[in-house]
């Protein structure tokens, strides 16, 4: 998913649309931070490789001093990122423990996730309050982004254009006093951590963060509302539309042939189609000179 994320450089520069997209990361395994209780190490290396996709990209578009710059940028969220988890001013919690957390105590679920991944399914009782939500913006320079992001992949992921709320922090603080445990999830792990960074920033003291998110989740890790799996509310596009997504595979290896053969169909379908405008475009160009000779 391309994320335009507005937390890699120091807070005082955190709403300058200079930086504002620098995350574009599809964290498709959080296995390495499963096994950890917090150790820098892990974490750095999950953070890092997932973030370098994102300045291979943008390198593409804004050369090599944007790359070194962004580089310079990732490193230092990276570097916040570890320290929050290192010096337990964030504690990290599995799905399971997240999900027992909020059903035994009093703990709050805060989800940040965009709307196209919350409407599709949420937990229960959850408070939403999306750190990034889609970009509404209609300048030159929104526009820009948004046919960037669909060339480079939106197209295929259906992830949209999304962009940084600047009062996330004033609307979580308007529904929790500071003093309240938060247990604060996204989809994959990674937007929750810069929220969680966010709001201790702005004097919150019992966060909690939920490694790997809610596709990280099983189904009975909590109770789900909303009509798709947690695991698959992260996706979208051509490749779901198709099946061709690990989460999807992964559902297909549980669920057997009958689910297989639906994606089956719609391939064969789009095959088809593909044909049928390719025989059509044929037999219309004669027709046009024809046309055009009269």
């Amino acid at each position: 998913m391309i994320l335009l994320v507005k937390l890699l450089g120091a807070p005082s520069r955190l709403h300058s649309p200079h930086i504002e997209f620098l995350i574009a990361v599809e964290l498709t395994s959080w296995e390495e931070l499963r096994c950890r209780r917090p150790q820098s190490h892990s974490l750095s290396k999950a953070v890092e490789d997932r973030l370098r996709a994102d300045v291979r990209m943008d390198a593409a578009v804004g050369g090599e001093e944007e790359e070194t710059r962004q580089a310079k940028e990732m490193a230092a969220a990276r570097r916040r990122w570890e320290s929050l988890i290192r010096e337990q001013k964030v504690k990290v919690l599995t799905p399971r423990e997240a999900g027992y957390a909020i059903q035994l105590s009093n703990k709050a679920l805060l989800d940040v996730r965009p709307s196209t991944e919350h409407e599709k399914a949420w937990v229960r009782g959850s408070t939403w309050v999306p750190i990034f939500d889609i970009d509404k913006g209609s300048d030159v320079g929104a526009l820009s982004r948004k046919i960037t992001n669909f060339a480079m992949g939106g197209w295929w992921s259906g992830n949209p254009m999304l962009a940084y709320d600047k009062d996330f922090v004033n609307k979580v603080e308007e529904k929790f006093p500071k003093d309240t445990d938060i247990v604060v999830v996204c989809q994959k792990g990674l937007r929750s951590l810069a929220a969680c960074e966010q709001l201790y920033n702005a004097g919150f003291r019992n966060l909690f963060w939920v490694q790997g998110g809610l596709e990280a989740s099983e189904e009975e890790d909590f109770p789900r509302e909303g009509p798709q799996p947690f695991k698959l509310a992260g996706i979208g596009g051509v490749s779901e539309f198709l099946g061709w997504t690990d989460q999807q595979r992964v559902m297909a290896s549980k669920e057997g042939w009958s689910y297989r053969l639906i994606f089956t169909g719609r391939l064969l379908g789009l095959i088809v189609l593909a044909d049928a405008l390719f025989l059509g475009a044929q037999k219309l160009g004669p027709l046009v000179q024809e046309l055009r000779s009269h």
